[in-house]
């Protein structure tokens, strides 16, 4: 399954029989709010699942940052719920720039399940698209999968440390909080030394599209990727990283590792070293 899907694949394949529909997961959030379910009921994708970030598709926060990997179990529990299947077709969606779906997006690979895709433009391009909206809760079917961590790379501190000096590691942050200029939730202000800027939200167009996969090759060119090299991402807490992941794999360099504990874990730990400015360091 590729990375994303149009709005009129999806509403094709929902349109398909039952056992062929994909399951949709719903999982808009903000940090600053209103809550995602008040959105979701307001309107949904039609049969969709919603699914909270904080709940579901994070760990509680801690020592290991403020959205850390969820347990393995509780992860299979809350995906069975949702109606998750062995081999099924699974598409996500958010109404902003897509990074929260990349999270699900990444996630649902790590956990064994390559099914997976994201709705290119999210809600509002289906929105756009004239597609039905629903404003009734799913009830889906209990689904059967079995989560299988290691599906997709994962970086500790030091091995994201390692990444910047002999590879490339991704920092997905805006600028100010890169350079240490702003930093509004975490402990200390500054990046990983080493690691590169490279903002997450410019991997979408105005509109919450994805940008074609030559653009976004270009991109990660110009941030001095080269073919072949050992690369990983970051950012606040493991959420918009995964957009850099997702991007990457778009551009086709696929496997790119993610700290998941992100600047939130780092941050934490007085001993690891903070860069300031505009340069890696």
């Amino acid at each position: 399954m590729r990375p994303l899907i149009s709005t009129t694949d999806l509403a094709a394949a929902l349109a398909g029989p039952d056992g062929d529909r994909p399951v949709v997961l719903d999982v808009r959030w903000r940090l600053a709010g209103p809550p995602g379910a008040d959105s979701y009921r307001e309107g949904h994708v039609p049969g969709a699942v919603f699914t909270d970030l904080d709940r579901v598709l994070a760990g509680e926060p801690g020592e290991g940052g403020r959205h850390p990997l969820p347990d393995p179990a509780d992860l299979q529990r809350d995906l069975r719920a949702a109606g998750v299947r062995t081999g099924a077709p699974v598409v996500v969606y958010d109404d902003a720039d897509g990074s929260v779906a990349a999270r699900a997006w990444w996630l649902l690979r790590w956990a064994g399940h390559d099914e997976v895709a994201v709705l290119d433009g999210g809600y509002a391009a289906w929105i756009a698209g004239g597609h039905p909206v629903s404003t009734e809760p799913a009830r889906p079917e209990p689904g059967d999968l079995t989560v299988r961590p290691g599906g997709m790379p994962v970086l500790d501190a030091d091995e994201a440390a390692a990444l910047a000096r002999d590879g490339l590691l991704l920092d997905a942050r805006a600028t100010p909080r890169y350079t240490g200029e702003t930093e509004p939730v975490d402990p200390r202000a500054g990046h990983i030394p080493g690691a590169v800027n490279a903002p997450f939200a410019a991997h979408t167009d105005d509109d919450g599209h994805w940008r074609a996969p030559e653009e976004l090759a270009a991109r990660f060119a110009d941030l001095g990727l080269r073919p072949g090299e050992p690369v990983g991402a970051y950012c606040g807490s493991g959420v918009t990283a995964s957009s850099v992941v997702l991007a990457l794999e778009l551009a086709g360099h696929a496997g790119a590792g993610l700290y998941a504990g992100s600047w939130s874990h780092w941050s934490r730990d007085p001993q690891r070293p903070a860069a300031t400015g505009t340069l890696p360091g």
